[in-house]
């Protein structure tokens, strides 16, 4: 099945590193990531997992879990551990899904055969409390994922659902951000007393609301 934005999330229960868990209970009130890489004991995979870990505190304070998966038994993982701390300097902080039998895999998508019939690609799931799908994002397991841009999309994520508002291209935390378009200038009056700059009718910019 595919997975879209503004589904919920396919529920499951899998053995991970941290234990069984049910994945919509594990997450509870709190946001998630989960990302696919596609087999253990391989060197893009090593530098992504020790990057998360080494930023997991960024997604903690997001009020954000993370979880990985591969094809790769959960015994796999663990022995992968000390690799990835070894090399990378954090030792793996978050659980990992063993899913040998390519049941969320299959679940969410993940494996792509016309890339790799047998393992999963690098698939990237932003989850609302809601339990519903905010973001995806797929790359070829040839290239890395860039982490720093996921928390990116996280701040807009949560920004923009408490807030009326959108963020324009590049925005970082901290930048003005965009009143939503379905909102029209009355309803700005009283959402945004502090005013905006009106660019053209449709582009009206002001600072981030805290």
């Amino acid at each position: 099945m595919s997975v879209r934005l503004g589904d919920v999330a396919p529920d499951f229960t899998a053995h991970t590193t941290q234990g069984e868990i049910s994945f919509h209970e594990w997450l509870g009130d709190s946001w998630g990531v989960l990302f696919s890489h596609p087999k253990d004991f391989t060197p893009v995979c090593t530098t992504e997992l020790g990057y998360v870990a080494k930023i997991k505190p960024e997604f903690d304070k997001r009020n954000v879990k993370v979880i990985g998966l591969s094809v790769d038994s959960v015994e796999s993982h663990e022995k992968w551990e000390g690799d990835i701390g070894e090399t990378q300097g954090t030792p793996v902080n978050f659980p990992m899904i063993g899913d040998s039998d390519r049941t969320v895999s299959n679940l969410y998508d993940m494996i792509h055969p016309n890339a790799n019939d047998t393992f999963t690609v690098r698939s990237v799931f932003v989850i609302g409390p809601d339990k519903k799908v905010k973001l995806t994002i797929t790359y070829p397991a040839s290239t890395g994922r860039n982490f720093d841009e996921v928390l990116r999309v996280i701040d807009s994520l949560q920004l923009t659902a408490k807030f009326k508002v959108a963020t324009p291209a590049n925005w970082q935390e901290g930048n003005d951000v965009i009143i939503g378009a379905a909102v029209s200038d009355d309803e700005a009056k009283t959402l945004f007393p502090g005013g905006w700059k009106t660019v053209k009718p449709y582009l009206r910019v002001l600072p981030q609301p805290k």
